[in-house]
C-alpha cells in the first residue's frame, strides 16, 4: 500500500500565483526582498521540510513532537519559494507572517486544490467509538446505492477499488485536500470521512465543505491532549456547532445524531436545522424493533419517517445496532431508498479489527478488538459476556504516551467482566510496559480477582471453584496471546482488545510488525486438544 504522504507532496502538476493562494487568510506581515511577490508561481505544498521540492511553499507548523519553525533553513535549503510562520523570520525569502500556521496550511492548501470538497458530497463521522464500523457500513450504503464513493479513516483510504496506507486517522489538512482532489479526478462523487477530535482541535478539517456530521458518541478518551473530559466534549461540539454549521442559511446541510448518548442529545436539542436523532427509543427518528441478538448479529426491524424495513446483520452487540442506526441515518439524510439502506447494511459480514471473529475448528470463539477506552472495552466484553456460554478469558493492555487515568478504569472493567483476565502490552512506545501495567493493576479489587502465575494458568486454577475469577501478567504479546488460547477450552470466548487492525506494535521508537490476527491463528494451531 502506498504512503499518503507520496500523493499528498509528491505531485508537482498544479501550478497557483501567490497572491492567488494567500486570498483566503490575513497575513500579519508579508516581508519579500524584491517586492514582487504577487506573481511568484508555487508549484507544491508542504508542512514537512525534508519533502519540500523546489518552487513550493513551506507551511511551518508545531506538531506534537517537532516544530516546523525549526526546520525552516532546511526547507528554504531544499528550493522554498515563500515560508508561512507564526513567528517573525529574517531570510532572504518571501515570508509571510500568520497567526496560526494550521488555520493557513487548511486555507492555502483549499485554495492550491481548488476547492475539492465544494464539489463532493462530504460526510464527517466524529466519536470516541464507532467512527470506523459506521464509515464501512455507510459506504456500503452508498455503493449498493450505486454511488462512487471514497472513505479516509483510521484503518485507509480508499475509492475506485485502489486502498493506500493512512498514517492518522484523519490526515493533515494538505493531505486531505490533495486526496479530495485525487478522488474527485477518479470521479468519485461521496466521500465518508473520520474526524477525530485531534483533527478538529489541530485545524485539519478547516476548509472542509461538509454535507453530513455523523455523531457516534463521547466516552473517556484522549484525556493526555484534551486535558478533561469539558475540553473534549467542547472540542467534538465545534464540528458541528462552527464547521458543519446546519440550519446556517444551507438546508442540505445535516447532522446524524446518536441520542443514546448524551452528548447526542444536547446537541439534537441544540442544533438548528432539520436534524435527525438516532436510538433505541422510540422517540427518536431512527430507532429499531431488535428480535434476535447473539454472536452471529443481529435482526430486527428499523422504523424511520420513510417507512419500516428489516434488518438482518452479522455485526453483533449493541454498539453496534447504534453505529447501524447513525448508518441508517445518514442514508436517510441522503435521501436513499430505504430498502436500499437495509440491503447495504446487511451487506457488511465484518470490519477488520472490529470485534474481528479468527475461525477455527477448535470449538473456540476467538475475536480481536480495536477497544482502547474503557467505554468500548465494557461494550465489547458486556456483548461477549452476554452471549458466551462457558468462560471469558480477556487480553488487553494500554497504550504509552496517552492518557493514564484510562488504565486503572480498564482494569476494573476487565476484571470484573471477564473469568480470566490476561494484561499485556499494547504499543508502549517511550513507557516501560510494567510501569504501564501496573497503572492498570490498580483498578483490580484484590476480592475480585484471583492473582495467577504461568504456572497455575496450565493447571486450571482459576477454573477453580464457581465464581472465582484469575487474572495474570505477562507483558510480552505474543506470549499473552499463546498463554489466552492455551488456558481455553472448547466452548470458551477469547477476546484479544487493544489493537484491532494494526500490523504493528510501537516499542520505544520503533514501529515492529505484529498483527494480533496472524498470532492468535498461530497460536490456535498450537492447540493439542
Amino acid at each position: 500500500m502506498l504512503d499518503v504522504r507520496c500523493l499528498a507532496t509528491g505531485a508537482r502538476d498544479r501550478y497557483m500565483k501567490l497572491h492567488d493562494l494567500l486570498k483566503l487568510i490575513q497575513p500579519k506581515k508579508i516581508y519579500s526582498k524584491g517586492g514582487f511577490w504577487h506573481e511568484v508561481e508555487i508549484s507544491s505544498i508542504h508542512y514537512r521540510a525534508q519533502e519540500v521540492l523546489p518552487g513550493g511553499l513551506f507551511v511551518a507548523v508545531k506538531g506534537i513532537a517537532a516544530d516546523g519553525h525549526d526546520f525552516i533553513d532546511m526547507a528554504l535549503a531544499r528550493g522554498a519559494k515563500a515560508i508561512v510562520t507564526q513567528k517573525p523570520l529574517d531570510a532572504d525569502s518571501i515570508i509571510i507572517e500568520v497567526e496560526n500556521t494550521r488555520r493557513a496550511l487548511a486555507q492555502i492548501s483549499s485554495e492550491f486544490y481548488h476547492n475539492p470538497s465544494k464539489k463532493l458530497v462530504l460526510i464527517g463521522i466524529t466519536g470516541t467509538n464507532g467512527k470506523t464500523t459506521t464509515a464501512c457500513l455507510i459506504e456500503s450504503i452508498l455503493k449498493k446505492a450505486g454511488i462512487r464513493a471514497g472513505v479516509i479513516g483510521t484503518i485507509n483510504y480508499r475509492y475506485a477499488g485502489k486502498v493506500f496506507n493512512n498514517p492518522m486517522t484523519t490526515p493533515e489538512s494538505a493531505d486531505l485536500q490533495k486526496i479530495f482532489a485525487e478522488m474527485l479526478e477518479h470521479g468519485i462523487t461521496h466521500i465518508v470521512l473520520e474526524v477525530s477530535s485531534h483533527a478538529i482541535e489541530l485545524n485539519r478539517v478547516d476548509c472542509c465543505n461538509f454535507d453530513i456530521g455523523v455523531f457516534t458518541n463521547i466516552t473517556q478518551d484522549h484525556l493526555d491532549f484534551h486535558g478533561n473530559m469539558e475540553t473534549y466534549w467542547t472540542c467534538k461540539k465545534r464540528f458541528f456547532t462552527e464547521i458543519l454549521k446546519p440550519g446556517n442559511g444551507d438546508t442540505k446541510r445535516t447532522a446524524v445524531l446518536n441520542c443514546d448518548n448524551k452528548y447526542g442529545r444536547e446537541l439534537f436539542e441544540e442544533l438548528p436545522g432539520n436534524n435527525i436523532s438516532t436510538g433505541n427509543s422510540n422517540n427518536n427518528m431512527i430507532y429499531p424493533e431488535v428480535l434476535k441478538q447473539d454472536l452471529t448479529g443481529m435482526e430486527g426491524t428499523f422504523f424511520s419517517p420513510e417507512g419500516n424495513y428489516k434488518i438482518k446483520s452479522s455485526l453483533a452487540g449493541q454498539y453496534n445496532v447504534e453505529n447501524l442506526l447513525c448508518a441508517a441515518g445518514t442514508g436517510f439524510a441522503l435521501s436513499i431508498r430505504t430498502d436500499i439502506i437495509a440491503s447495504g447494511l446487511e451487506k457488511v459480514k465484518r470490519v477488520p479489527g472490529r470485534l474481528e471473529r479468527i475461525d477455527n475448528d477448535f470449538q473456540r470463539f476467538v475475536y480481536v478488538d480495536y477497544a482502547h477506552t474503557p467505554d468500548a472495552l465494557k461494550n465489547v466484553l458486556l456483548t461477549l459476556k452476554s452471549l458466551t456460554k462457558k468462560k471469558l478469558i480477556c487480553l488487553f493492555g494500554c497504550g504509552g504516551d496517552r492518557d493514564k487515568t484510562k488504565r486503572p478504569l480498564m482494569g476494573e472493567i476487565a476484571a470484573e467482566l471477564s473469568d480470566l483476565l490476561i494484561i499485556t502490552s499494547d504499543n508502549p512506545r517511550t513507557e516501560h510496559p510494567l510501569d504501564i501495567i501496573n497503572q492498570i493493576l490498580a483498578g483490580i479489587g484484590k476480592e475480585s480477582s484471583l492473582r495467577i502465575n504461568e504456572s497455575e494458568l496450565n493447571k486450571g486454577r482459576w477454573r477453580l471453584p464457581d465464581g472465582i475469577k484469575g487474572s495474570l501478567v505477562e507483558p510480552d504479546r505474543e506470549k499473552a496471546i499463546f498463554l489466552s488460547i492455551k488456558a481455553s477450552l472448547p466452548g470458551d470466548t477469547i477476546i484479544i482488545a487493544g489493537k484491532g487492525h494494526e500490523t504493528y506494535q510501537i516499542i520505544g521508537d520503533k514501529r515492529l510488525s505484529f498483527d494480533d490476527r496472524e498470532v492468535a491463528k498461530a497460536a490456535l494451531r498450537d492447540i493439542r486438544w
